[in-house]
């Protein structure tokens, strides 16, 4: 007697599976998120399946017999790509890469299969969404045109196994993983099942053939990568592509690196013939800086192992309505507001009632509590409206009772300040003992937000 077909309720954004339709996910809370889908047989489990002889085999090896092999790394001939995977592409990795649509994840894998291929490496993009002829388009726009590199258009995930095994290729890239569907699943391509299994078998391919796989995923509107959250655990990188489509610089971001850093960056910059490198960011987010501006300043971040200065801008004006606007580009909401009420209660400064709004040029987002004295300084420029010197460089972490604090790397945060011309440093009074001696720069240690208040204005 043929077994009845069995059908779950699944959500999109988590996973979570339910007998039942609901509006609201009970794992993760979304709305309208639970679509109905087949539920596939589940394999026999291993330990009816392998014999005795076979399971007494398989034991644990001791850790300190284990020889370890140094990672061989290629190198795709892009600096910053590099980069932020640590050093290179690592053999048999299995390498996510997330992004708005438009701000260039397809041109970024192109180019990089094309430095591949013009370096004697055979490699294979696969297309979902592009046929043969747009992708020939595309690269000869971006002069991404290679002998050794082969392109495919298909999305059936037992046709893109095969494909990737015919001959010895040493990347391959799927474009994109939302595309991909497993025929013998029913539910339809980018749900939470067809991801799930097309990322468990590319997983398996990376790892049994040595294959560098390249998985191009969409973003969803909270910024996430779309598709289930274990998609992000199985695989050993998962890098961000930012950046804001109205500006040309984009920046390549690793959440994720079981290989190395995942503090690192690369910045490129968006051009006809695809996507450059910039070498050294910090010139240009500062190029188009204007001298004597009021609510501008420059303050050191750090992103991994690389100093960047940044131009914080601020404003403060009075509010039209009855509840002040907070608009934070670039910066940590929570972390401005807080600085804010530093200001309010420390300095005595009533820019509570006003609207506020920080941006921080160039499209950059800024997460470390570094910039704190930079976004204090910016506001307190824009409220007095008097600019402060375009020479000083702003380094510190803000407390709740105005003090300021200690930060990591503070001796590459001014050299690259010194490199780039500035003549004065404004720091945490604790961290000059870690400060070598420097020649062409001032450096001026504070302990509290007031001091740099009566210093600056």
């Amino acid at each position: 007697m043929r077994k009845k077909e069995k059908f779950v309720f699944q959500c999109q954004a988590c996973g979570c599976q339910t007998p039942k339709w609901m509006g609201q996910c009970p794992e993760c809370g979304a709305w309208d998120t639970l679509t109905e889908e087949r539920l596939l047989p589940s394999s026999k489990s291993v330990f009816g399946s392998a014999s005795r002889s076979t399971r007494l085999q398989i034991k644990p090896v001791a850790m300190d017999s284990i020889e370890l092999e140094e990672a061989k790394r290629i190198k795709t001939g892009i600096d910053e790509f590099d980069r932020v995977l640590g050093g290179g592409i690592v053999a048999g990795s299995l390498i996510l890469i997330g992004g708005d649509p438009g701000i260039g994840k397809s041109t970024l894998m192109l180019q990089v299969l094309s430095k591949l291929s013009d370096s004697g490496k055979k490699t294979l993009y696969i297309s979902g969404e592009e046929s043969i002829n747009q992708i020939k388009m595309r690269g000869k726009r971006l002069l991404s045109e290679g002998s050794n590199m082969f392109v495919a258009a298909q999305t059936d995930l037992n046709t893109i196994l095969a494909l990737a095994q015919q001959e010895k290729y040493e990347a391959v890239v799927i474009d994109s993983i939302q595309t991909v569907f497993n025929p013998e699943a029913s539910s339809t391509p980018g749900s939470v099942t067809q991801i799930r299994e097309a990322a468990m078998e590319f997983m398996k391919l990376s790892k049994e053939k040595g294959i560098p796989i390249f998985l191009v995923g969409h973003v969803t509107k909270v910024g996430a990568i779309a598709g289930p959250r274990i998609m992000e655990h199985m695989v050993d990188t998962v890098l961000y592509f930012e950046g804001d489509k109205s500006h040309v610089f984009r920046i390549l971001r690793s959440v994720k690196n079981r290989f190395g850093s995942t503090n690192e960056i690369g910045v490129f910059e968006m051009k006809t013939t695809g996507l450059e490198q910039v070498p050294n960011p910090s010139a240009v987010f500062l190029s188009e800086r204007f001298p004597n501006a009021p609510g501008s300043v420059v303050a050191a971040s750090m992103e991994g192992t690389r100093p960047i200065l940044i131009e914080i801008q601020g404003l403060a004006s009075s509010s039209g309505f009855g509840t002040p606007r907070r608009t934070v580009l670039g910066l940590d909401h929570n972390r401005v507001a807080l600085i804010i009420s530093v200001m309010e209660k420390r300095l005595e400064m009533n820019v509570s009632g006003l609207d506020i709004f920080m941006n921080v040029a160039g499209g950059v987002k800024v997460t470390e509590p570094a910039a704190d004295l930079g976004i204090a300084v910016a506001l307190a420029s824009s409220f007095f409206n008097r600019a402060i010197n375009d020479n000083i460089v702003l380094i510190g972490e803000i407390g709740l009772t105005g003090e300021i604090r200690a930060v990591a790397h503070i001796e590459s945060r001014i050299k690259e300040a010194s490199k780039m011309g500035f003549s004065q440093c404004i720091v945490p009074k604790n961290s000059i003992k870690q400060i070598a001696k420097f020649k062409d720069i001032k450096i001026v240690g504070i302990s509290f937000l007031k001091e740099v208040i009566e210093i600056l204005f």
